[in-house]
C-alpha cells in the first residue's frame, strides 16, 4: 500500500512564485551576449592605447642634453620638462578615460559586470601600450650614441621617460569610476514587482463546519395523546 504525502494548500498571503529562468541565463544573470560585449570593449579600448602613445610623443615637452666630448649634461638644469612629460601623459590618460567611459555607456546603457571588467582590462592595457609605444616612437635610449652623433656642444633630445609610473592608473580608474557613475544615474531600472501581484484577492475566512442535526428531545405526551378521564 503506497504512502501519499500531504500537500499543504497555498495561502493567499504567500508571495507569487518566481518566474522561470530564461534559456541561456546563468546563475549570476550573465548571458553570452554580455561576455561578448565586454570582450569588444576591452579590445576597442586596448587598441586606443596607440593613440595615447602618439599624442604623448607629440605633445610632451623635450628634455635636451649637451655633451662636452667626455660627459653628457642637461642643457638646462632648472628645466621642468621631465615633470611636464609625466603631467602630459597623466592628462591624456584622464581625457581618454573619460572618452572611453562615455563611449561604452552610450553603446550599452544597461551596463553589467562583464562590461565593467572589459573596460577595466582594456583601459589598463591601453595605458601600458601607450607608454611603451611612446617610448618606442621617441628619441633613442642610447644617449652615448646620440651625443656622438650630435657632436660636442650641440644639444640633442633626451629619451622620453615616464618617471611617475602611477600615472598608468589614470586611464583605468577614470574610465571605471565614470562608467559606474553613469550607470548608477541614468541606467533604466526594471519596475519593482507588485507584492500583491498573483494573489487570489482579499483573504476570505474559511466557512464554519456544518452543524450536525440534533435528535429531537422528549417533551412528554401532547394533548392529543393524553389519556381521557
Amino acid at each position: 500500500m503506497g504512502v501519499t504525502e500531504a500537500v499543504t494548500p497555498q495561502s493567499p498571503f504567500d508571495p507569487p512564485p518566481s518566474p522561470p529562468e530564461k534559456p541561456g541565463d546563468t546563475a549570476a544573470g550573465i548571458t553570452p551576449a554580455d561576455i561578448r560585449d565586454g570582450a569588444v570593449v576591452a579590445l576597442a579600448v586596448g587598441v586606443a592605447g596607440l593613440l595615447l602613445g602618439l599624442l604623448w610623443v607629440w605633445l610632451a615637452p623635450r628634455v635636451q642634453y649637451v655633451s662636452n666630448g667626455e660627459a653628457v649634461f642637461l642643457r638646462n638644469s632648472e628645466s621642468e620638462a621631465r615633470i611636464a612629460a609625466d603631467g602630459t601623459f597623466f592628462l591624456l590618460s584622464v581625457g581618454l578615460g573619460v572618452l572611453s567611459a562615455v563611449g561604452t555607456f552610450l553603446w550599452r546603457r544597461a551596463g553589467g559586470v562583464p562590461l565593467v571588467i572589459g573596460l577595466a582590462v582594456g583601459s589598463g592595457f591601453a595605458a601600458l601600450a601607450g607608454w611603451r609605444f611612446g617610448l618606442w616612437l621617441g628619441s633613442s635610449s642610447d644617449v652615448a650614441a646620440a651625443a656622438a652623433a650630435a657632436g660636442k656642444g650641440v644639444p640633442f633630445d633626451a629619451p622620453l621617460e615616464l618617471l611617475a609610473h602611477g600615472a598608468l592608473l589614470a586611464w583605468p580608474m577614470t574610465a571605471v569610476l565614470l562608467h559606474l557613475g553613469f550607470t548608477a544615474l541614468w541606467t533604466p531600472r526594471d519596475p519593482e514587482p507588485d507584492p500583491l501581484a498573483g494573489w487570489s484577492g482579499y483573504y476570505q475566512p474559511a466557512p464554519p463546519p456544518a452543524e450536525r442535526a440534533l435528535p429531537p428531545t422528549d417533551t412528554g405526551p401532547t394533548a392529543s395523546e393524553a389519556p381521557h378521564a
